[in-house]
């Protein structure tokens, strides 16, 4: 059920998390944009509204040519009519619309031979920014008939570069305005995040309340029905020890008693699970010798083993100790333990082997034998799976202990996992 709500709580959280982070994003580029583009518009703008002047470079192929300090209008371009509808249009009001560039810090460097010969200021000077030394940057690194944006986080200008002038725009106000919407927007994640968090799991526990209800009723009817099954269970044992033994009745009596065994095995083993999936709280695990835990349950296998015709060979670290339930880690260890003899190839030996990796606890234990089968990895873990369901019933395993197992190690915070290789085969506890 646990892994069930950690499932749902993730999607949600995840999906929310990306739309939110999406969404975000978008206001950035929009703001981005937005910027990027009015200092587009107002470079080019400086440059239709004639702030670069009418004339081109000589010997270029401008809209004009220079002879001699003579203009003349190209053949079959302008006329007479033309050059007095422009003059009317110079005449004109200027576009007021058009003149956003008056919304910037905006400089226009003239420039003679090469050289910057001097600097105008267009307003909003509000900034120790140099036009001066900005101008020649450009002129060292860039050739003229160059507009440049540079980035609006970053960099310090943006520029309009043709051969009689240089227009730059400061955008030091832009990049704090843009970097100020950046950590606004981080803020605001960083707040919606902890509200999402909580609305996911609010989801989450709506969600998954009916399977959460039908898993408490199911792992209760299981409780329940296991110890109403005790006490006759009980009776029907007793009560087959009493019953005298002859010819005629032994075979019934031994059948009584085999299967009154097998029942007495499968209640308790679900007993045990139902006790374990309703948790314990950790403020009632001590601190524990696991040392000597596995040891000792080593000990009490080797003769389970012998008769197997396995060996045991312990490789523990010395005083390992840590905060746990005793009972549970001996029931670990042993089913661990009991599981690997039973699939076990005769005259080869189980290893048990305890160490601590960095902060982290492992116990292996290690047989050769049948291998699990690819795609039983997890499998083996739940409740009645049985791998080999042709020898199970006459050993009396139900698929009850390794389910057991890995409740014990998700209650102490740890993962429990199995691999094979070949003929060897591993359980790995990292707690």
């Amino acid at each position: 059920m646990k892994e069930l709500n950690k499932k749902v709580f993730m999607i949600l959280f995840g999906m929310l998390t990306v739309i939110l982070i999406v969404s975000l994003v978008i206001v950035n580029i929009i703001g981005y944009r937005r910027e990027y583009e009015s200092i587009s518009r107002n470079l080019r703008v400086m440059d239709d509204r004639g702030m670069f002047g009418g004339a081109a470079p000589p010997d270029s192929e401008g809209d004009m040519n220079f002879q001699n300090g003579n203009q003349e209008p190209k053949k079959g371009e302008f006329s007479e009519e033309a050059s007095e509808e422009a003059s009317k249009e110079s005449d004109e009001a200027p576009d007021i619309e058009n003149m956003m560039f008056m919304d910037h810090e905006v400089y226009t460097a003239e420039l003679t031979n090469g050289a910057v010969t001097r600097i105008i200021s267009h307003g909003n000077e509000e900034s120790d920014f140099n036009a001066e030394t900005a101008a020649n940057e450009i002129l060292t690194e860039y050739s003229n008939n160059t507009i440049r944006i540079k980035n609006l986080y970053r960099d310090g200008y943006s520029f309009n570069y043709r051969w009689d002038k240089i227009v730059i725009i400061n955008q030091s106000s832009i990049a704090s305005k843009l970097r100020k919407l950046l950590i606004e927007t981080i803020i605001i994640f960083i707040v919606l995040e902890a509200i999402i968090a909580v609305v996911a799991k609010l989801v989450t526990s709506w969600i998954t309340k009916p399977a959460r209800e039908a898993f408490d009723k199911q792992r209760e009817f299981i409780a329940d029905a296991s110890h109403e099954l005790k006490t006759p269970l009980a009776v029907i044992m007793a009560s087959s020890d009493e019953i005298t033994e002859d010819e005629s009745n032994k075979k019934y009596i031994e059948n009584i008693r085999y299967e009154s065994d097998r029942m007495n095995k499968l209640i308790s083993g679900l007993l045990d699970l139902s006790k374990l999936e309703e948790g314990v709280s950790q403020a009632e695990y001590k601190d524990e010798n696991l040392s000597k835990i596995v040891e000792k349950t080593s000990l009490v296998f080797e003769g389970v083993a012998y008769e197997s015709g396995v060996a045991i060979e312990s490789e523990v670290e010395d005083g390992i100790t840590f905060k746990c339930s005793k009972e549970e880690m001996e029931k670990l260890t042993s089913t661990l333990i009991d599981n690997a003899i039973k699939h076990s190839y005769k005259d080869t030996t189980v290893t048990v082997r305890l160490y601590r990796s960095k902060s982290s606890i492992v116990l292996k234990v290690i047989n050769k034998g049948d291998p699990i089968a690819e795609g039983d990895e997890e499998k083996i873990f739940e409740r009645f799976y049985r791998a080999d369901k042709s020898r199970t019933r006459s050993e009396n395993r139900y698929g009850l202990g390794l389910a057991i197992a890995k409740k014990i190690v998700t209650n102490h915070g740890g993962t429990i996992s199995a691999s094979s290789k070949d003929d060897t085969t591993e359980f790995k506890v990292i707690i």
